[in-house]
This record gives structure tokens, C-alpha cells and sequence, in this order.
């Protein structure tokens, strides 16, 4: 689902949403007016109030948020998508932003002063971005209304008791409503002339037919949900007659609620795909070219233009085909680079079989690595996480459409790990050369690493502990596939080239996201891009195309994050020498949770300053 946005956007922001790197404070007072330690403890104690109260406020004007951090009062509901509820919620940011100039910023603590700037900056921008909010697909092949409602119900929405199963059927004759609400914006975006290119449209609405295929609608398997929720019943500790009665309510409520509304979806998406074209740029927006510079600064928290990231990806390509061109030397290969990815790309060696036996060993295998890594954290870092981590496979209902891999964070009371997510539908895009980098950004010490630790963090308000900063975020899975060779993993030469490869891969995401939505690159242009310059499979440039194409700027998250987190640790390298650490380096990009870069480079440089006057 679309979790709405409120008063602290960075409360409930998909990871997807950066900040803006306008990061300036206010005026700091004179002399005469520095505050004794009891006003500063007294002020950052209000403020803090203020965040926990907003933060709680928001959470509990959003049952799905709720139903996130495992808070079940309104188990049964929705959340309100609609155009008067989205104009409510722009009100409150407005009024909370006006309460929160009502504190007095030099009378803060310095940790405060920190949450101070991120609120302020994020509902600021909130405000500001109120005028893209339809820039943007509400449904497409990479997430969306249509394919996020029955996700959450089945990775969210547990059932321990029998008020929980009938808030999971409640919640089934609420989907009309969602699905209604969703049709409504997909027409207001249609009236604007915002309409996703024609290839989305395959995707969901053959995603969206899945959800009503099998039984109760026909005399197949059943349907993924009610396969989902019967399953769930079945475990719980109550009578046969009542697992019954549950079984048939739900079924009632996929006949009457869930298949009207996707039938409906269904036609309105086919009537819309008629009026699509292979258009996939921003550029076709209205304002289109200010859009997409302004998700730039959103995603990357930098001041980088759209030329400099696109030559930037140039210039790490290049690199990059020169480290590759060691490794093939190295394992002996005959021919030129563009040989060896074909080589890499097409042996049979590198791939599992596209069976249930090979997924499995897949999953194991990705298991085995994320185990080991596990076993030398302790010279990498300070604080682990106390949630665990599972590898998962890509349910089947969604698999064709979904990303390679993605990770899902962990419940904060700890009912729930966190999940790396392994996309096994094509055996032929997930080649094991890959799979130990893969495993390293996605779990440990990846965004587990980062994500787990974020929600667990004491003494910061918890809008922090769920904020989202791109690059911040995607930087870090990047610089965690590099950071383990440091230390002596990717010990197979074609493992390493697995892990240039997915850096490659990255590199490649500034060229062609910015070549689509500056350049007006057409999709074809953009997947032979990649098909030439990388040894990923076609399948992988297809789907990354499309993903540039309904997610623009978000790609450029990655490298321009790992390349400012490089640069800072070789500032502190060089600033203090033997006294540089890297576990204090790395404690300081976690500790503070979710951050843009700048915010991250000020903290870099107080630590250098405190090693050294230490």
C-alpha cells in the first residue's frame, strides 16, 4: 500500500522519499542569550513531547502505519486515500510546522537540534512537494494499490486470535473502497495527461486478474487470499464450526467486494492503456523538467545536476570495465571484456536450475553467506541488531513483476524478522556470481544492519527511526557490497567480478536515469545501454528500464550515496590517520538514524574534530 503522508513526513515516508539538502538552521542568538542547562533540558524535553505526540498522532490517523509497528486498533481498516483526507493531512503539516517555530531552537540540546532541522526540512518540503503529488503511478509493475493490498494482508496483517481474523475479513470488504479511491486518482492523473507508459499496463492487469483467479471465483486452487487466510485460520485453536463460518465470510467477501473492485480496475486499466504511449520519461510531465530536478535534490540530498550525475556514471562505468578486465585476465579467459560478460551472462555454471531444487539452494546458499558475515561484525562494527533476518522467496502471485530482491524491515516489538527477499522466477537473472554481494546489501551488513539498528536506536524521537533519506539508505547497501572485500570475503575471483558487476550495475542507473528523463532516451536506447556495458541478462535491463521509467531519480540514489560515504571515511582516513577507526566510522553514519548526506558529512567532521582534541 501507498502509506499516505502527515504531519512529520518523515514519520511515514516510503523509503523511497529523500529529504532536501537545505539543511540550515536558525539564526543562532547572541551571547547574552545562551541558555543555562536546565532551559536546554527543559526545551528539548518539550520537544521532544511535540515529536512523540506527532508522530503517534500520524501513526494512529493511518490503521495500515499501525498495522506496520504492530499497533492493532484499527485492525479492520484502510487507510483514507481520498483527495479530502490528502488536503486534511497537508493542513496538519502546516499547523505542526507552525507549532514547531514556536520552540526556541538555542535551547535545545544537540541532538534535538538535529530532529529540529529534520522536522522542519521535511515538513517544508512536504509542503512544497504538495504540487507533485500526482506526478507519479499509482499503479505499475514495480508496487502500487493494486498488488500492496494483498501483500500487506499476507505479510502484515497477522492472525493469533479470532478478533483477528475477523478484522482480516473486515478488511477484505473494505478493498472496494481502496480500489475506488485508487480508480479516482488513476482518472484525476488520466485528466492531467499523466498516464504510465504502455508497457505497465500488461503488468497490472495481469496482476491484478491473478488476485480474482481461483477459488471462490472459479473451481481452481484457491486464490491467493483466501489460500493466505485459510491458512492462517487453520492454525488457530478454535472450533471447526467457527473456522468454517470464518472461511465463508471471507469468501463472501471476495465474491461481492474484492472482485467487483478489481473487475473494475481491470476495466478502467484496459481502457487507459489505450490512450498510453512508450513515452518513459519525465520529461513528458507537466513541468516535467522541474519535477525531475527537484526528485533529484529529494533522492540524492545533494546539490549534484542531472549533467554531473550522468557523467558521473560515465566516468564509474569506465572504472569499473578496468577492474573487470583484471579478473578475466586473472581466471584466464581469453577474448575482450565484452567476450567474458557473454561468457558470464550465458554459462551454465553460473546459474541454478530453474526448478524448486535450485531455488531452495539458492536460498540456502544466500543464507550461508548472510551466517558468515554474521561471525565478523564485531571488526566492523560497534552496535549490532538485536532482530534477526530471514532469507525469503518472492511470493508466487507476485514474482513475475516484482524486483530482483528488496528487503522489508523487522517489526519493532520483535514479532516480526526482517526480510531479505529473493526474486527466483527467472533462475536466469539471479546468476550466483551475485549472490554474495546481493546478500550483503540486502541483509548484513546491509539494510538489516542499517534499518534494524535505525528502529532500535534509544534516545532519538521516533519519527527518526522510521524517516526515509535515499541515498542514505541505498548508499549504504552499495558501500556494503565493497565493504566486505575489505576484510577478505569474495575470495572467488568470479564472486568479485559478481560484486563489480552489481557496482557496474549502479554506475550504469545515473547514466541511463538521467539519459531517460533529460535526454529523452527512448526505452530501447536505454535497455542496449545496458545489455552492452554490463553482463546482467536482458530480463535484468528490461525490468531496469521500467523501473527508471515509474521511479524517476530514485536509481541514482545508490552510487551517489556509496561514492559520498567513500569520500567522507577518506576524509577521516586522511584528517586522523592511525587514530581512525572504522568501527567508530560506521557507528557514527548508524547512530543517528536516517540522514541526508550533508547532514551526514557534519557529523563526520564533528567526529574527526572530537578524535582529534580527544
Amino acid at each position: 500500500m501507498q502509506v499516505k503522508k502527515s504531519i512529520v513526513a518523515l514519520a511515514l515516508s516510503a523509503a523511497f522519499i529523500g529529504g532536501c539538502n537545505n539543511t540550515t538552521a536558525p539564526e543562532t542568538k547572541t551571547t547574552e542569550q545562551v541558555q543555562t542547562a536546565t532551559q536546554v533540558e527543559t526545551e528539548s524535553a518539550r520537544l521532544n513531547a511535540f515529536f512523540e505526540k506527532s508522530f503517534m498522532d500520524a501513526v494512529m490517523r493511518s490503521p495500515q502505519y499501525q498495522t506496520y509497528l504492530g499497533i492493532k486498533d484499527d485492525y479492520d481498516k484502510w487507510d483514507d486515500n481520498s483527495e479530502a483526507n490528502a488536503e486534511k493531512e497537508l493542513q496538519i503539516t502546516k499547523d505542526n510546522l507552525a507549532q514547531l517555530q514556536t520552540f526556541d531552537y538555542d535551547a535545545l540540546d544537540e541532538q534535538t537540534k538535529i530532529s529540529y532541522t529534520l522536522a522542519k526540512q521535511s515538513m517544508e518540503r512536504e509542503i512544497a512537494d504538495y504540487k507533485w503529488r500526482y506526478h507519479n503511478y499509482p499503479v505499475n509493475q514495480m508496487f502500487g494499490t493494486h498488488s500492496n493490498v494483498p501483500s500487506f494482508l499476507i505479510n502484515q496483517h497477522t492472525v493469533k486470535n479470532l478478533d483477528e481474523a475477523n478484522a482480516y475479513v473486515s478488511r477484505l470488504n473494505g478493498i472496494d473502497v481502496v480500489i475506488e479511491q485508487l480508480i479516482t486518482q488513476l482518472k484525476i492523473r488520466e485528466d492531467m495527461g499523466i498516464i504510465a507508459p504502455s508497457f505497465v499496463f500488461p503488468h497490472v492487469i495481469r496482476d491484478s486478474q491473478n488476485l480474482i483467479a481461483g477459488a471462490p471465483f472459479d473451481n481452481g486452487d484457491d486464490s491467493t487470499l483466501l489460500a493466505d487466510f485459510k491458512k492462517k485460520v487453520n492454525a488457530l485453536e478454535i472450533e471447526e464450526s467457527a473456522k468454517s463460518e470464518l472461511l465463508n465470510q471471507a469468501s463472501t467477501a471476495l465474491l461481492t467486494k474484492v472482485r467487483p473492485a478489481y473487475q473494475d480496475l481491470v476495466d478502467y486499466l484496459i481502457e487507459l492503456e489505450a490512450k498510453s504511449t512508450a513515452d518513459a520519461g519525465a520529461w513528458k510531465f507537466p513541468e516535467g523538467d522541474v519535477f525531475y530536478n527537484n526528485a533529484l535534490a529529494k533522492t540524492t540530498t545533494t546539490k549534484f545536476t542531472a549533467e554531473e550525475i550522468h557523467q558521473t556514471g560515465l566516468n564509474e562505468v569506465a572504472r569499473i570495465h578496468e577492474e573487470m578486465r583484471v579478473i578475466k585476465d586473472k581466471v584466464g579467459f581469453k577474448g575482450d571484456l565484452a567476450a567474458f560478460m557473454e561468457f558470464m551472462r550465458n554459462d551454465d555454471q553460473f546459474y541454478y536450475p530453474n526448478t524448486e531444487a535450485g531455488k531452495q539452494r539458492y536460498l540456502d546458499e544466500a543464507t550461508a553467506y548472510i551466517d558468515t558475515m554474521k561471525t565478523h561484525l564485531d571488526e566492523l562494527f560497534l552496535v549490532k541488531p538485536k532482530a534477526d533476518l530471514i532469507v525469503k522467496r518472492v511470493e508466487a502471485f507476485r514474482e513475475k513483476s516484482a524486483g530482483k530482491a528488496f528487503y522489508n524491515r523487522p517489526a519493532p516489538d520483535g514479532s516480526r524478522p526482517g526480510m531479505y527477499y529473493a526474486n527466483l522466477y527467472d533462475m536466469k537473472a539471479m546468476p550466483t556470481y551475485q549472490m554474495e554481494a546481493l546478500a550483503y546489501h540486502e541483509g548484513i551488513p546491509g539494510h538489516h544492519m542499517q534499518l534494524a539498528i535505525s528502529q532500535e536506536l534509544e534516545g532519538i524521537p521516533t519519527f527518526r527511526k522510521f524517516s526515509g533519506y535515499t541515498a542514505y539508505s541505498e548508499g549504504w547497501g552499495l558501500y556494503t557490497e565493497f565493504l566486505p572485500k575489505e576484510i577478505g570475503m569474495y575470495s572467488d575471483p568470479y564472486s568479485d567480478f559478481g560484486r563489480l558487476a552489481m557496482e557496474l550495475w549502479r554506475a550504469c542507473r545515473l547514466v541511463v536515469d538521467t539519459g531517460m528523463h533529460v535526454k529523452k532516451w527512448t526505452r530501447e536506447e536505454s535497455i542496449n545501454y545496458y545489455v552492452e556495458n554490463t553482463p546482467n541478462a536482458k530480463s535484468d535491463a528490461i525490468k531496469m528500464v521500467e523501473r527508471h521509467a515509474v521511479m524517476p531519480s530514485q536509481a541514482t540514489a545508490y552510487k551517489v550515496g556509496m561514492l559520498e560515504i567513500l569520500r567522507l571515511r577518506d576524509m577521516a582516513k586522511t584528517e586522523l590517520g592511525e587514530k581512525f577507526d572504522i568501527r567508530e566510522f560506521h557507528d557514527v553514519y548508524l547512530k543517528n538514524g536516517p540522514l541526508p548526506m550533508d547532514i551526514v558529512e557534519q557529523m563526520v567532521k564533528e567526529y574527526i574534530a572530537s578524535k582529534k582534541s580527544a
